[in-house]
């Protein structure tokens, strides 16, 4: 079990944050430090597929880039799908980008055709704020 929680806690980035405290309650936390601890225990299942739903939604930009770096890392050994309304975020960090209006998926593609050249009027307007 220890074995887990530290590679878990490793693959997270933030072991060297928690190792002294390993036995204290994670609401002591930063928000982004409780961010990365949720992102461990999805990765100590070993899963194929790791879904995040506004992963760095509320977070201070500091946290919200410690949180992308990890996504970047992770997507190497992973499948990760997040959903954001932030678009700076989701042309950060997709390598492909859905967009999904009122249920239905307009747009799929590679992330960098989906914001410069987009094949939907309503995938443009969106990524370039007329709507949303």
């Amino acid at each position: 079990m220890n074995k887990i929680v530290e590679e878990s806690l490793r693959g997270a980035a933030i072991w060297d944050e928690v190792k002294d405290r390993l036995k204290s309650s994670a609401l002591g936390l930063s928000g982004g430090q409780q961010q990365r601890i949720c992102i461990a225990r999805a990765i100590a299942m070993k899963p194929d597929v790791i879904l995040m739903d506004e992963p760095t939604s509320a977070l201070d930009p500091i946290s919200t880039l410690k949180v992308e770096e990890l996504i970047a890392l992770l997507k190497k050994e992973y499948t990760i799908v997040i959903v954001t309304h932030n678009m700076q975020q989701a042309a950060r960090v997709s390598d492909k980008t859905a967009f999904f209006l009122n249920g239905e998926i307009i747009e799929y593609d590679v992330t960098n055709n989906v914001f410069s050249n987009p094949k939907d009027q309503r995938t443009e307007d969106y990524v370039t704020g007329r709507f949303g």
